[in-house]
């Protein structure tokens, strides 16, 4: 059952990078439309570099996937720089061909097919690398929250699409990161950090397993059922948004029967990291 799983999760990352290499060679790098994170900054270097955005891409993430192989966790970091090789090779393999010259169709359409493949690569607990593990490592080291990382890198991106080009470009630069991140909203979830409300009969087996592969701290709870009146424990933890599907494999793996209510954390106040 595990190995069917992970060779889902393969077929998933294959089927990401591919719609994110057609996002790019189909639409934004044709129509010079940069995207969002570390594949906008590969576009970019790419208009200075006598090197292709795929390559440059890969070679950005070498020492990103370094760095969250210490500081993040192993597979959420292998899973990723396999999405980053993958979407590196349809980058060579597919020809940059433009369907239509209007720069804003091409913004738009570019912006929703990379946010589709980016999305179903999240939702099965990985990612598209980059600024996404960046922004973790620097969030725990800071306790900021991730987003303004990914603010600022995306808002270099778009000032310096219209330094290099012209100011209409950036704002094109602009419709395809607020399209993408839309659309990744809807398809996973926009919230980067989540409370996982776990009532179960396995407290105890459950609390090894979600340390052994996701490594935060656990607030148990005695609980009732309100039916039965068997006696239940809430495991109550707060994860990154990357660390949700591995969460909900443990929770399957050691207690199916258990009841799960993931909420949205707006806040935290105290310490929140790995170490």
């Amino acid at each position: 059952m595990k190995i069917i799983k992970e060779i889902q999760k393969i077929i998933v990352i294959v089927i990401g990078a591919f719609f994110l290499a057609a996002g790019l060679n189909f639409f934004l790098i044709p129509a010079n439309v940069f995207a969002s994170g570390f594949t906008g900054v590969a576009q970019l270097l790419a208009t200075v570099i006598p090197l292709s955005t795929g390559v440059l891409l890969f070679l950005l993430n070498i020492p990103v996937a370094i760095l969250g192989w210490l500081k993040i966790g192993k597979r959420f970091t292998f899973y990723s720089f396999v999405n980053v090789a993958l979407t590196t090779f349809f980058l060579e393999l597919l020809p940059v061909w433009q369907f239509s010259p209007d720069i804003l169709l091409n913004a738009v359409f570019g912006g929703v097919i990379l946010a589709f493949g980016a999305g179903i690569t999240l939702k099965w607990g990985a990612s598209s690398g980059g600024l996404d593990i960046i922004a973790l490592i620097l969030s725990r080291v800071s306790d900021r929250p991730v987003g303004i990382y990914f603010l600022v890198l995306n808002s270099i991106i778009v000032i310096t699409a219209g330094l290099l080009f012209d100011p209409e470009q950036a704002l094109y630069t602009l419709v395809a990161v607020y399209v993408s991140s839309r659309v990744i909203d809807a398809i996973y979830t926009r919230h980067v950090k989540l409370t996982a409300m776990i009532v179960t009969k396995k407290a105890e087996q459950l609390r090894e397993a979600i340390h052994d592969r996701v490594t935060r701290g656990i607030t148990r709870i005695p609980a009732k059922g309100g039916y039965t009146a068997d006696d239940k424990e809430i495991l109550m933890i707060v994860i990154t948004r990357y660390e949700l599907y591995e969460l909900k494999q443990v929770i399957q793996d050691v207690d199916p029967d258990a009841f799960t209510n993931i909420v949205e954390t707006a806040g935290i106040f105290g310490l929140f990291r790995k170490e």
